[in-house]
């Protein structure tokens, strides 16, 4: 039962700050990410450069909400980091990698010969591709659950190998395509804005088809969740999600349709705050899925409300550079190396 009250808890509060991290991560970085997916595929060596400059001014802070949503986990909720960690070692080992051969190849990429530019070019795909596929295995394996014993992971090395779990890393790949096509449209023109509208009308069919599948997988997994969505009277209040989805991805074909460039962008993050409601609304009260709430996982309540002092004194700032790196260097990009 909620109350006003409710609202005002601690582990609430931080639970809110991290999932709103985390949603920001995925969004930001999701899209620069998404531009690496795509970057082999660009019909020409003008069109890579314009791509890689499109991002080069975000793609190292947008990783900031990563560090955030980690680090919060774990001083918020020591607990629920405890037992996902060890559950996640490998494809959070292997994401890192991918992740620093990214940031590798954008400091090299620029600075290479014509001859070893392709090493770079490959360097940036892969490692976008990778870290893109880990995050969502472990998506995939957080949504399915773990095995805990007590207050410890009980599970296996490889839990995260399941066809749920791939699943789910093959359709963020697509959906962090999908946003870095959209966001192609927006910042640039010509031959690879016409291109980047083409790969996303692409990707489009794949991320909702996807995303079909998860509603439908996702209320197999645990009878709890099934009996949220599809009991009366929440099969009533729960409805406009669905039904907004279907109205977004109807808006984002029309507005591609149509040549428009910044509002495919906006329809696809629409799309992702979307399923993002979605998973929060099944996942509710868990930190660790189906075994650990958000209150049993949370830390001592004067070791989170010196957090919160700290977070209220410097999220503003992150969020007035981040704001204002974005305004900095709005409008569209070209091929002129400037990095």
């Amino acid at each position: 039962m909620f109350s006003f009250e409710s609202f005002l808890n601690l582990p609430l509060i931080w639970g809110g700050l991290i999932a709103t991290a985390i949603f920001l991560y995925v969004l930001l970085d999701g899209f620069d990410l998404g531009v690496g997916i795509l970057f082999p595929f660009a019909p020409s060596e003008a069109c890579r450069n314009k791509l890689m400059n499109s991002i080069a001014p975000f793609w190292d802070g947008n990783e900031t909400w990563l560090v955030l949503g980690g680090g919060g986990l774990f001083a918020a909720f020591p607990l629920a980091y405890a037992i996902l960690m060890p559950a996640f070692y490998m494809p959070i080992m292997v994401m890192l990698l991918g992740l620093i051969f990214r940031g590798v190849a954008f400091e090299f990429r620029f600075k290479a010969t014509a001859r070893g530019r392709k090493l770079w070019d490959y360097a940036f795909h892969f490692g976008s591709l990778i870290a893109s596929f880990c995050q969502g295995v472990m998506l995939g394996t957080f949504v399915q659950g773990v095995s805990v014993q007590g207050r410890v992971f009980s599970g296996a090395g490889f839990d995260w190998f399941s066809p749920f779990a791939l699943m789910t890393g093959a359709a963020l790949v697509f959906g962090y395509a999908l946003l870095g096509a959209t966001w192609l449209v927006m910042k640039t023109d010509d031959q690879t804005q016409k291109w980047a509208r083409s790969c996303a009308k692409y990707v489009a069919i794949y991320v909702i088809g996807f995303m079909g599948l998860v509603c439908v997988w996702v209320p197999s997994l645990n009878h709890q969740i099934c009996h949220r969505w599809f009991s009366m009277p929440n099969l009533v209040y729960l409805a406009p999600i669905p039904l907004l989805t279907i109205w977004t991805a109807s808006t984002l074909f029309q507005s591609l349709a149509r040549q428009d460039e910044a509002k495919p962008f906006l329809m696809s993050i629409l799309l992702f705050a979307l399923g993002y409601a979605g998973l929060a609304v099944s996942l509710w009260p868990w930190v660790v899925p189906y075994q650990v709430s958000l209150r049993q996982a949370a830390a001592a309540p004067e070791s989170l409300s010196l957090l919160l002092v700290g977070v209220v004194l410097f999220l503003p700032c992150v969020l007035g550079y981040t704001a204002y790196s974005y305004y900095v260097f709005r409008g569209k990009s070209h091929a002129d190396s400037e990095y």
